[in-house]
């Protein structure tokens, strides 16, 4: 496949694009499980919950929250679990390997979004080449959990979600490969809980491939979701000789000039911290005011902050609604870093964690002080149960994600949550197959 360099937009030297290889996808027999739908999960850091655990655990014996979140005594244990579950499982022919190598068009569609893209074994590239853009920072105890999950197992069980801008001409190139064969029968279909509609289809032919690496062989791609993940396969590459299997990772491609992803915020949860005592020490460093009605109505008043200056969240976990606003300026000017643009200086996120966190609340960030929680239901729901504090947040737009990113400069973690996330369990990378 070609890997040619192109010039970097910007009059400097020219560099490696995108280059996604076809694999054999390692998917469900459906004969074999109760449903597809049943046996599919969300990515496994939006799995936070025990009962959502445990509801898909009991959707069907083989659904792949056993292989992503394997439950044991000891980390160990877990990894080990999950790499004889998926030995069994083939053994079983519960999972089997499609016959060739292929790029998978995967389509969902619900909640008023329709979003297509390719998925198949991404060549990993460093961050100074700019090829992947990462916008978060991570946590090396997650990457050290994922990398050991997947050593063991030897697979790329998720895809990541990574976006690019195309050109917006559906005529040639992937987009025109797309369009063609989703006019086709697909190798799967189903719904899943969250009423959204899955299709998979295969591209195997030769020139296909060849329209697709060449139009990808220009472009660059902003990680949109799988931080984690992306850094593990870095980290496991550099534990392998090379070449072989894992100078690749398993990732999903969605074109955002042609299908805009949906960005929504990603919540604190402050475990060790009540509201009572995170009101008591803001003193003058936010206008605090008391909201009435439900968590939708507090959502609203925080969502009219988006659009204009200064920074605004939502504590909430004993009962009641508490919006932060009109933070001291004096104190940002203290305490966020100068080091960054002004663009990361204004981020939300960068003030919880420089003013908030740091300053204010002086609550370290470890996962036994502070929980990310996708949905701000779950988050307020944990944190009444545990006395703690929810910090509720509005989503940053995905152009000043971008942009950052392209600076080099990283937003902090759990910054952002964009989706919709491609489903778990329709298609797994085994590396021995690669």
């Amino acid at each position: 496949m070609s890997t040619a360099g192109h010039a970097n937009g910007n009059g400097g030297p020219a560099r490696q694009g995108l280059r996604l290889t076809p694999f054999r996808g390692l998917r469900y027999v459906p004969e074999r499980v109760g449903s597809l739908s049943a046996v599919t999960s969300p990515p496994y850091d939006v799995v936070v919950r025990p009962d959502g655990l445990r509801h898909l655990e009991t959707a069907d014996p083989h659904n792949i929250v056993r292989l992503i979140l394997p439950q044991a005594a000891t980390a160990a244990d877990r990894h080990r679990q999950a790499a004889e579950t998926l030995r069994r499982w083939q053994d079983e022919r519960i999972l089997a390997a499609d016959p060739e190598p292929a790029l998978y068009v995967y389509e969902q569609q619900g909640d008023g979004i329709l979003q297509r893209g390719l998925i198949g074994a991404l060549r990993l590239t460093p961050r100074e080449e700019g090829v992947v853009l990462p916008h978060e920072d991570v946590m090396p105890h997650v990457i050290e959990d994922r990398a050991a999950l997947m050593r063991d197992t030897g697979a790329n069980l998720e895809p990541l979600l990574f976006s690019y801008r195309g050109n917006g001409d559906s005529t040639r190139g992937a987009a025109e490969v797309i369009e063609r064969v989703i006019r086709t029968a697909p190798l799967l279909a189903t719904t899943t809980d969250d009423g959204y509609a899955h299709r998979l289809w295969s591209v195997t032919d030769a020139a296909d491939l060849a329209r697709i690496d060449e139009d990808l062989s220009r472009q660059h791609a902003l990680i949109a979701d799988g931080h984690h993940r992306w850094a593990t396969y870095l980290r496991l590459r550099a534990e392998q000789p090379a070449p072989g299997p894992w100078d690749f990772g398993l990732v999903l491609l969605v074109d955002t000039t042609r299908y805009p992803l949906r960005v929504r915020a990603i919540h604190r949860l402050l475990h060790r911290l009540p509201v009572r005592d995170a009101l008591a020490a803001l003193g003058d460093a936010f206008r605090v005011r008391t909201l009435d009605g439900p968590l939708e109505a507090a959502l609203d008043a925080l969502a009219g902050h988006s659009a204009g200056p200064g920074n605004a969240f939502v504590l909430a976990g004993d009962g009641r609604f508490h919006l932060l606003d009109r933070p001291d300026p004096a104190l940002l000017d203290r305490a966020v870093p100068t080091d960054r643009p002004q663009a990361w200086r204004e981020l939300d996120a960068t003030v919880l964690h420089s003013v908030l966190l740091e300053h204010v609340w002086r609550v370290p960030d470890d996962p036994e002080n502070i929980g990310y929680i996708h949905d701000a239901e779950a988050a307020v729901t944990q944190a009444e149960r545990q006395g703690g504090t929810a910090v509720l947040m509005h989503p940053v737009h995905e152009d000043v994600v971008r942009d950052l990113a392209e600076q080099g400069v990283t937003m902090p973690r759990k910054s952002t949550s964009f989706g919709p996330k491609p489903a778990t369990g329709l298609v797994l990378r085994s590396l021995a197959l690669s």
